[in-house]
C-alpha cells in the first residue's frame, strides 16, 4: 500500500482506495464535489492536524473491500443506475415519511426535527428530477457515445453542457446534506429518543454516506471520462469505450 501523499486530490485517493470515503466523511473532507482538492489543503481548511490526519489515514481498513469491475463508461453507467438510483428511489420515500412521523412525535422538545424533516423534502425534491434527466437524457446519450465510432451530433452539442448543470446540481445536494447533517447534530440520537429516532438519524447517515460515493463516481470518474471520450471521437479517434474508465476501481457497494 502506498504512503498518502498530502498533494494528492481527495478524489484520487477515493478511488485509489475507497475505504477512505467514510473516513473522509467522519472527518468532514468533502471527497465528492471538493473532491479536487488536495488531502493537504483540505484538512487545512478544516482546521485539521495533517501529520495525524494522515497518520490515521494510513492504517490499513479491518474489512476487505469487494471488488466493482466496470465495462467503461456505459458499464459505470449501468452501476450507477443499478446502485445508487436504486438506493436512493426506494430509500427517499421512506426516509421522508419517517422523518415527518419523527418530527411529528418529538418535535415539541426537539424543535431541530422540523427543520431536518424539512431538508429531507428538500432533498428528495432535488434528487429525483435530477435522476430523472440522468436516466432519460445524459445516460442515453453517453451510452450512445461509448458505441459510436465518431462523435455524434447531440441536440446539446458537446456533453460538457449537461455535464455541466449536472456538476451544479451536485453541488446544491451537497450543501442540503451537508446543513442537513448540521440540523441533526451529527446524527447522534438523543436519549429520549425513540427507535424511530434512531432509525431515521441512522438512514440519513447512511443517506449522506452513499449519495458522496455517488456523485465522486460521477463527478471524479465518469463525468471527466466521458469529456475525454468524446474529445477523442472529435479528434478522429475510433475506440471509445476501452478502458477509459479505471477498471477494478472498488468500493462497498
Amino acid at each position: 500500500m502506498s504512503t498518502i501523499q498530502s498533494s494528492i486530490s481527495l478524489a484520487e485517493l477515493v478511488i485509489s482506495r475507497p475505504e477512505l470515503a467514510p473516513r473522509f466523511d467522519a472527518l468532514g473532507l468533502d471527497y465528492c464535489c471538493g473532491g479536487q482538492r488536495s488531502l493537504g489543503e483540505a484538512v487545512v481548511s478544516a482546521g485539521l492536524d495533517l501529520t495525524v490526519t494522515i497518520a490515521a489515514l494510513q492504517v490499513p481498513s479491518q474489512a476487505a473491500e469487494p471488488r466493482q469491475d466496470w465495462d467503461g463508461i456505459s458499464g459505470l453507467v449501468d452501476h450507477l443506475e443499478a446502485t445508487h438510483h436504486a438506493y436512493l428511489n426506494a430509500a427517499l420515500p421512506r426516509l421522508v415519511a419517517l422523518a415527518d412521523k419523527v418530527a411529528h412525535v418529538h418535535g415539541a422538545n426537539h424543535p431541530e426535527l422540523v427543520t431536518v424533516s424539512e431538508l429531507v423534502h428538500d432533498i428528495r425534491a432535488d434528487l429525483e428530477p435530477h435522476m430523472l434527466k440522468e436516466e432519460r437524457v445524459l445516460f442515453p446519450m453517453i451510452r450512445e457515445l461509448a458505441e459510436a465510432t465518431e462523435a455524434p451530433a447531440f441536440h446539446c452539442g458537446t456533453l460538457s453542457n449537461p455535464i455541466r448543470m449536472m456538476l451544479s446540481e451536485h453541488d446544491n445536494v451537497g450543501e442540503l446534506l451537508a446543513q442537513l447533517r448540521e440540523s441533526a447534530g451529527d446524527y447522534k440520537t438523543p436519549e429520549d429518543g425513540c427507535a424511530s429516532y434512531h432509525a431515521l438519524y441512522a438512514g440519513l447517515a447512511e443517506l449522506e454516506a452513499d449519495t458522496h460515493m455517488h456523485v465522486h463516481k460521477e463527478n471524479n470518474v465518469l463525468f471527466p471520462a466521458v469529456i475525454k471520450a468524446e474529445n477523442a471521437l472529435s479528434a478522429g479517434a475510433r475506440r471509445v469505450d476501452d478502458g477509459t474508465v479505471p477498471h477494478g476501481f472498488t468500493d462497498g457497494q
